[in-house]
């Protein structure tokens, strides 16, 4: 197995050839199906769920129990017209929701779905590539992302989506470094920049990342991938009281079809990352029907945190954007630095890593004071000109 893990994916150990290419297109539209159907099941599943929350009904007429409602959805919308402005900038506005729905599958790509199987006498993992860098190519994909939703509201010739894409560009740069830092906390306790070798490490539950890095890495990465998502309570970049729907306002059709179906791609796929990079991916109990290293294992996580999206959306009201740039860049990166820098010295030798954290500890009280002046000048600020206004 170390062997296979050092050449990467053991389906390129003889060559290429007409086998291995077959194989390989194979398993690229089988994974483009499982993450498209997946998308329709979490559109239909957040619907349901959060109809049940506020004791509604939720769909019921396409399908059983709604199941085909999202496909009719889809279907109705690549009939309808196709809207562009007078003012857009139309190569750019129609190459937007692109640039937005095909990074999303690129990440899941290098997502473990499984351990080895054998295809046409050929072995492989069940997993589309398995890049020596893979965990560089997701920073990359998450970073490329954002750029569908800044030139959707750049090109769009409008103020509105324009002051979306202006929120999605700050809010990638606060919470990009926090999301960064959280998993290089995982690269350095793996050693590999590699999901096979990350999810291989995690052999046993006691082995699982969320338990070895003392769970704060896990708790910036989801707070700052959901931030990533725009999901709620961080959705400030298509905020409808604010912004008449954020930056796809002008955009009708199959091409706003495309941004609807990155926001749910993109959740499906970060949950899948978080699973592989905390929670073993498809590692799980070694039971004789499902045995330990098993899809079933890696769906059944991944329900867990798509219901968690589903349930923080139907409870959490939306941040105010002061609170979100004071989370990410007072809270956030902060903590995931210093927990990078106490892991790094706990690698060295444990004494190294209790001299951070009781340092840290001891400079926490300078750092708490020096955000609340910050706090107090704002306020103060605010409360002149409040009052200034009222004078005038």
């Amino acid at each position: 197995m170390n062997a296979l893990l050092a050449v990467g994916d053991p389906l390129f150990r003889d060559g290429v050839d007409f086998t291995v290419v077959a194989i390989v297109i194979a398993k690229t539209l089988l994974t483009f199906a499982v993450l498209m159907v997946a998308v329709l099941f979490m559109v239909w599943f957040e619907r349901k769920v959060i109809s049940d929350m506020q004791n509604r009904i939720g769909p019921n007429r396409a399908g059983p129990w709604g199941l085909l409602q999202t496909l009719a959805d889809g279907i109705k919308l690549f009939f309808k017209e196709d809207l562009l402005p007078d003012r857009a900038d139309r190569a750019i506005f129609r190459l937007a929701p692109y640039l937005s729905a095909v990074p999303a599958f690129l990440a899941f790509a290098i997502v473990p779905l499984g351990g080895t199987v054998t295809i046409a006498g050929r072995q492989t993992y069940l997993q589309l590539a398995d890049p020596p860098i893979g965990i560089l190519f997701l920073l990359a994909t998450s970073a490329v992302a954002v750029y569908g939703v800044m030139l959707a509201g750049w090109a769009s010739g409008s103020k509105y989506p324009l002051l979306g894409s202006v929120r999605a560009s700050a809010q990638m740069v606060s919470y990009e470094a926090a999301l960064g830092l959280s998993i290089a906390a995982v690269v350095l306790i793996t050693g590999s920049l590699s999901t096979q070798d990350i999810v291989q490490s995690q052999g046993g539950l006691l082995d699982w990342n969320i338990l070895r890095l003392g769970g704060l890495p896990f708790a910036i990465f989801l707070i700052a991938a959901t931030a990533e998502l725009n999901r709620p309570p961080f959705d400030l970049v298509e905020a409808e009281q604010e912004l008449v729907g954020g930056f796809h306002t002008e955009y009708s059709s199959i091409r706003f079809a495309l941004f609807y179906l990155a926001e749910f791609m993109n959740t499906v796929t970060m949950s899948a990352i978080v699973v592989t990079l905390f929670l073993g991916g498809p590692v799980g109990i070694d039971i004789p029907v499902i045995g330990k290293v098993s899809p079933v294992w890696f769906v059944l996580k991944l329900f867990v945190f798509l219901f968690g999206y589903v349930w923080l959306r139907a409870t959490l009201p939306r941040f105010r954007y002061d609170q979100l740039m004071d989370l990410g860049w007072k809270l956030l990166i902060p903590a995931s630095l210093f927990w990078l820098l106490v892991l790094a010295g706990m690698r060295v030798d444990a004494t190294y890593g209790f001299a951070v954290f009781f340092g840290g500890l001891a400079m926490a009280p300078v750092l708490l004071r020096a955000v609340s002046i910050g706090h107090d000048s704002a306020d103060v600020e605010h409360s002149a000109t409040r009052r200034l206004r009222e004078v005038r």
